[in-house]
């Protein structure tokens, strides 16, 4: 019996990849300091599986930032604003595609399906020119061989690439970037050709876009893309990889019928639908991977129930035709659970983090065959018994009011446009007010006082008066700036999410428990193992220190309840409706609570709220009806003189505008700018918005600095479509991640930018 592993985290159990990018963007070491620790964290990771047993080990998933950028590196498929001359495509060029540079801005960033990581967006038009300009994938399958691993190389496959990329800037509406499939599967040929005189005696290529609602001419374009390849695949096992939702039942039919394919890989966690197409016809003689081990969270897989799941496959597919593999690539889980020394036994007993789940898949690979290891199975079933029966999980008062929220919609009383005319008599905000989303720079200094807190090594005084004087200097900055609506800089959160899962019940928290969200940024998810509750106030102490601070109004800054839930590793054991309900119950009490304090302003990031939607359509609308209710059940019963926000990260949000509409919001600010202003599109097509906007004017995850004119261009493109009197002036995100050298110019360049535009509108009146 077989087992195969998706793919692999690439930042290392202690982020040594993350640490080794920023040191070579710093200039801080070399490109070959870079390779030399991607090198050993690739050869680790390959030992690791071959060690475990794994015999389908993936080679090409790992990458320096992404691995659809590989792929557009493979297929050289450069913008033309990156001046790339050709050739083997190096360092420069490939992270100014990722992170932009000081003349040109980056490519864009959107999520990579329903998870928080984020792929950099292919730019293609009919005069792209393909040319094979990447040997990554056969140097790392070649690499591997050396060290004795005889692995699968992954690819991007041909028809999801296309599927995933967009019109380059110029190119008409509505340009079929499907056609440009006959100029990409050459390169692909060239590709395969060199695996295959390497040695490759397997090829995978992750399709996840068949999971998607695909009309008849995308299917189509599957067939036609794998006939054309079949020649080239011959001699080659082959296999297509799917996941994160089912299979539909015509992509199935498209699927399991394509040309020279020899096997077929399925998410069957989040495919329960797909379990039943397989048992009802599978085409004899192929191969079934079969994603029983969830590779998007990390409970510990329930190896009882996957057995008898694989056991019932086994009847339909056959014996020899059955591999046992993850859901999808472990790059979503954490990395390695030995690493949480100071987690608690008992929930440590209930999680699997990537290098757990490989010993659970190989395990059951050999269950299979007649080889169970009887004691490694008897702790699993102790530790799921222990997880249903521990009374830490479950809160009865909690989950009353959870059920009792389901008979009303908790609205605010008073519509958006009235709550807007008594916010202005009390804030008397110039026209296009100008914010920020939150956080401001996490200094080195910063992230040392936080830790030695943590570690004890300074007193609480010690920490607040270091905060204190922290978030003085933020306000006096943004007074000196001229900036409207104040932040506090949020300089006390490691995180968005882990700040306030630390202070709620019913989470836990790792001390290596980090994912890879985009690049070289890491996040450290919480877990949600039980009922949630909010035993004290978490930000009023921060906020009203601030406010105190200066006369100007001053934000409250809290992570709404979707973001919190889609960007933790979730209870599996209950609906995840009924845990956001929880979630959203504990931050109102925090809402009212700032209300009460004096704060005016509170803003409720939903960051994460397009994230979470479903991948098939006909699911669509039960998730934005809980996800929607849950926000507003946060806000429902202030005052109409509160000012509430809510801000919106990297995706594409035009076709749930309306559900953001429903969430009844004061004032909402949204990532715009790298998207080449996409979101303008829908109010240009006649969706009214009657609440405050701010479209981001500048993109932070680059390090480039806009100019004042490159801002009021943009602001003047938003007035062209929306209301003077509900535009807010903004960057697209949080500027955490940024330095002073570059916040101070960017924010100084977009007040002045908001100025002269106010006074151009004075002047026309």
């Amino acid at each position: 019996m077989a087992s195969h592993i998706v793919g692999y985290p690439r930042m290392g159990p202690k982020r040594e990849l993350k640490f080794a990018l920023e040191s070579f963007w710093d200039g801080k070491s070399t490109a070959e300091d870079l390779e030399k620790v991607a090198t050993d964290l690739r050869a680790s990771i390959w030992k690791q599986m071959a060690d475990a047993g794994i015999k389908y080990i993936p080679s090409n998933t790992f990458s320096y930032y992404d691995q659809v950028l590989d792929t557009t590196a493979m297929l050289g498929a450069v913008p033309e604003r990156y001046s790339w001359t050709g050739g083997e495509i190096g360092f420069d060029t490939y992270f100014s595609m990722a992170r932009g540079n000081a003349t040109v801005p980056a490519m864009e960033m959107t999520k990579w399906f329903d998870t928080n990581y984020h792929f950099i967006v292919p730019e293609l038009g009919p005069n792209t020119k393909f040319t094979y300009s990447s040997h990554k994938a056969v140097n790392e399958y070649k690499e591997a061989k050396a060290l004795g691993v005889d692995t699968v190389p992954v690819l991007t496959g041909p028809v999801s690439y296309l599927l995933l990329s967009k019109a380059a800037k110029g190119v008409e509406k509505g340009f079929p970037l499907l056609s440009l499939l006959s100029g990409i599967l050459p390169v692909y040929k060239e590709v395969i050709a060199e695996l295959k005189a390497a040695g490759a005696s397997w090829i995978q290529f992750d399709e996840p876009t068949l999971v998607l609602d695909l009309d008849s001419q995308k299917l189509a374009a599957f067939s036609a893309a794998y006939t054309e390849l079949e020649s080239a695949l011959s001699g080659l096992n082959v296999l297509i990889e799917t996941y994160f939702a089912d299979v539909p039942a015509e992509s199935y039919k498209t699927l399991t019928s394509l040309s020279g394919v020899t096997a077929y890989g399925f998410d069957l966690v989040r495919g329960a639908q797909t379990l039943d197409l397989v048992k009802s016809g599978f085409p004899a003689g192929k191969y079934l991977f079969a994603g029983v081990v969830d590779g998007r969270n990390i409970w510990a897989d329930d190896l009882a129930a996957s057995l008898s799941t694989l056991q019932s496959l086994e009847a339909v597919v056959g014996k020899d035709k059955l591999v046992v593999s993850t859901s999808c690539s472990l790059m979503h889980t954490a990395v390695d659970l030995v690493n949480e020394t100071k987690l608690d036994a008992e929930i440590k007993s209930w999680l699997a983090f990537a290098a757990q789940k490989v010993v659970e898949v190989d395990a059951l690979a050999k269950a299979l065959a007649g080889q169970k290891d009887e004691a490694y199975f008897a702790a699993n079933a102790a530790a799921q018994a222990s997880r249903k029966s521990s009374p830490r999980v479950t809160n009865e008062e909690v989950q009353k009011a959870a059920a009792a929220l389901k008979g009303s919609d908790h609205r605010r009383a008073t519509n958006v446009s009235a709550r807007l005319d008594a916010q202005q008599k009390k804030l008397n905000l110039p026209v296009l007010p100008t914010t920020t989303i939150g956080s401001f720079p996490q200094t080195v200094e910063l992230r040392r006082v936080r830790r030695e807190y943590k570690a004890k090594k300074i007193s609480e005084e010690e920490y607040v008066t270091a905060i204190k004087e922290e978030i003085n200097k933020v306000v006096k900055l943004q007074e000196e700036l001229d900036i409207d609506v104040l932040v506090h800089g949020e300089p006390e959160r490691n995180d968005m999410v882990e700040y306030f899962g630390e202070q709620l019940s019913g989470f836990a928290f790792t001390a290596n428990g980090w994912v890879q969200s985009y690049g070289s940024r890491c996040v450290k998810p919480p877990i949600i193992y039980g009922d949630v509750s909010r035993p004290n106030p978490m930000t009023v102490f921060w906020s009203t220190t601030a406010q105190s601070m200066t006369s100007r109004p001053m934000k409250g800054m809290l992570t709404g309840p979707v973001t919190i839930l889609n960007w933790s590793f979730v209870r599996n054991d209950q609906p995840r409706f009924e845990t956001c309900y929880q979630i959203a119950l504990a931050i109102k009490k925090e809402v009212e609570d700032l209300e009460a304090a004096g704060i005016q302003v509170i803003q409720i990031d939903e960051a994460a709220l397009r994230e979470g939607l479903p991948l098939r359509k006909a699911e669509h609308a039960f998730y934005l009806d809980w996800a929607v209710h849950s926000f507003r059940i946060t806000n429902c019963e202030i005052k109409d003189t509160t000012q509430i926000h809510t801000h919106m990260c990297y995706s594409n949000f035009n076709d749930i505008i309306h559900s953001i509409i429903n969430m009844d919001a004061d004032v909402i600010t949204i990532e715009n700018s790298r998207s080449d202003e996409k979101l303008l599109s829908v109010f240009r097509e006649g969706v009214k918005y009657g609440a405050g906007i701010g479209p981001g004017v500048y993109d932070i995850h680059s390090p480039r600095i806009p100019s004042t004119e490159e801002i009021a261009d943009r602001i003047n493109k938003m007035l062209a479509v929306l209301e003077t009197n509900i535009l807010w002036v903004n960057p697209d995100c949080g500027l955490k991640t940024r330095k002073y050298t570059e916040v101070k110019p960017a924010l100084t360049n977009m007040v002045s930018a908001a100025k002269l535009i106010r006074t151009q509108l004075a002047s026309t009146k």
